[in-house]
């Protein structure tokens, strides 16, 4: 992580005023609520309007900046919604990729044509995905092109031009809301007051009292990013690319892994071969990052996935939620 990246995360996270940074920041986060604020009011009262597509709408995202687990809750939510019946697509603005029209999601598609996550989210969901920054667009398309019967949108929640039937929320357990200050002075992208009316909100790995439920991310297998071998317990050099590196690196101790170097880069970094120049295997990264660097992967690099687990309570008022949904599409 870079030191300015870690700079940012003090005045977030840890109370820290540095220099007086934290105070230079407050006016543009002013001016930012001030222009989110006028967003939503257009919204409300009729200048800007918010389409609604023929079939369920799905928001999953975040009032936060930075990985809360919105990809694994997307996963498992995904298959909670097989399980009852239903034929889910996913629409994803492409992030990373430049995108200028919706595009399906396919087998022989890379991560820079598509983004990192809508391809793991394809490979380990088999549902369809579509990705346009215009989540409206990418909807219809999804529609015209699959048989799906439910739409997931990955992140979007500030995406107020798509209508939506749920919103879900998540929250990272360990860091909260930070300083409770809108971007840049803090992480968030709406105040905390948003939580209120989202219809589910749930709290990634530590519950929290904002949130209705708790979700856990347990540790799958390290797997060859060529062939099918998988990694034992041992000292490992970290690869992430993600907004909460250090989530990845608790998440690779829980499963046995002792961390002898770390390499943390930007999110959503678009990985090239010489990136890993001077760094010694064996190599662990997250499977998001391993959709990037499979190409040109060593034999000794390995992805370690995660799985969603949503605690009991949880799931149950997930389940009423969707068969609410269903209810009231005269389903």
């Amino acid at each position: 992580m870079s030191q300015r990246s870690d700079f940012i995360e003090r005045i977030w996270y840890q109370g820290y005023k540095g220099y007086g940074a934290y105070y230079l920041l407050l006016p543009l986060s002013v001016l930012f609520a001030l222009i989110s604020a006028l967003r939503r009011l257009m919204f409300r009262f009729g200048v800007l309007t918010a389409k609604k597509l023929p079939v369920p709408v799905i928001v999953v995202g975040n009032i936060s900046v930075g990985g809360t687990g919105k990809t694994p809750f997307t996963l498992a939510l995904c298959k909670l919604l097989q399980q009852q019946g239903y034929t889910p697509g996913i629409i994803s603005r492409g992030y990373g990729a430049d995108i200028k029209a919706p595009l399906l999601v396919t087998a022989g598609a890379s991560a820079a044509e598509v983004g990192d996550e809508p391809l793991m989210l394809y490979q380990q969901t088999g549902c369809p995905v579509v990705v346009c920054p215009d989540r409206v667009a990418a909807g219809y398309f999804l529609l015209a092109q699959t048989p799906c019967d439910i739409i997931i949108s990955d992140d979007g929640l500030q995406h107020y031009r798509l209508a939506r039937d749920l919103e879900i929320i998540l929250l990272d357990g360990c860091r909260g809301l930070g300083n409770g200050q809108l971007l840049p002075a803090g992480p968030l992208r709406e105040g905390p007051w948003r939580l209120k009316t989202a219809d589910l909100v749930v709290a990634n790995s530590q519950m929290l009292p904002q949130a209705h439920g708790l979700m856990q991310l347990v540790p799958g297998k390290a797997k060859a990013l060529c062939g099918d071998t998988e990694l034992s317990s041992c000292a490992v050099s970290l690869v992430a690319a993600i907004g909460n590196p250090a989530r990845f690196a608790r998440t690779a101790q829980q499963a046995g892994f002792t961390i002898g170097s770390e390499h943390y880069f930007a999110d959503h970094h678009q990985f090239v071969a010489a990136d890993f120049a001077n760094i010694t295997g064996p190599v662990l990264m997250t499977e998001k990052d391993a959709v990037k660097c499979r190409p040109f992967a060593g034999t000794d690099w390995f992805s370690l996935g995660v799985q969603a687990r949503l605690e009991q309570p949880l799931e149950a008022k997930l389940t009423t939620l969707i068969t609410r949904l269903r209810s009231s599409y005269g389903a």
